[in-house]
């Protein structure tokens, strides 16, 4: 497939398409932005088989909409901040066509990804939370390293947490990798497996240079909620 170039997308944006599971403004649950408005926006589709996963229902079905849809939708719902999440967004190439009209539209792109797909054509003005999978996960072997090059210093990493054996695997990275130095990093336990106290007292009793986070869209909604 020829490559389309950032210069084809204005007159494109109503004929190129990505396929959609839902749109909706929101609270961001999580990362650094926990709490922003946004619009949250859920690309369909994703080739990982997290056991914590909670977005089963955006593997696949979905409605291809055309990019220049999308973008008017954020707009509309007036918030500045746009949460590109999944699914894993990555998986559809035309997503680096909706992040960079995103971008064009003066909105603030949120990229969410598991970090199993190539970040290097990701547009420098979206900000990045990267996923690292755990052992817990059983999705361990998709992290992609080499991606760590194509963060910067606005880009975040997240890290979900199954147990303590996670907890540690988490720990050896953050120092192996000097993570903490590059990034913000989060650690957050995944909802009703891990207790988020514990949590919080290994973090406490390391001194990890680490954010504790929490989905807290589940602690208002409750975890079955969409929508919200």
């Amino acid at each position: 497939m020829k490559e389309r170039r950032p210069e084809d997308m204005p007159d494109k944006a109503d004929r190129i398409q990505v396929r959609v599971t839902e749109i909706y403004p929101a609270i961001i649950g999580e990362s650094s932005m926990t709490g922003f408005p946004c619009t949250l926006i859920r690309l369909t589709g994703c080739s990982l088989r997290c056991r914590y996963c909670d977005t089963r229902y955006a593997v696949t079905g979905g409605r291809m909409t055309p990019i220049g849809e999308i973008v008017r939708a954020a707009q509309k719902f007036g918030h500045q901040k746009a949460l590109v999440t999944g699914g894993e967004p990555l998986e559809q190439p035309d997503s680096i066509f909706l992040l960079r009209a995103l971008v064009r539209a003066r909105l603030e792109p949120v990229l969410e990804t598991n970090g199993a797909q190539d970040l290097k054509p990701v547009p420098e003005h979206v900000h990045v939370v990267m996923d690292l999978k755990t052992p817990g996960s059983q999705m361990e072997k998709h992290n992609r390293m080499e991606n760590l090059s194509h963060l910067s210093r606005k880009d975040e990493i997240k890290i979900v947490l199954m147990d303590k054996k996670d907890y540690q695997w988490a720990k050896g990275l953050i120092k192996a990798e000097d993570l903490a130095a590059k990034f913000s990093v989060t650690l957050s336990p995944a909802y009703g497996r891990l207790d988020p106290k514990a949590l919080s007292e290994w973090i406490l009793k390391d001194a990890l240079p680490v954010r504790l986070g929490l989905q807290m869209h589940k602690y208002i909604h409750g975890p079955e909620a969409r929508g919200v």
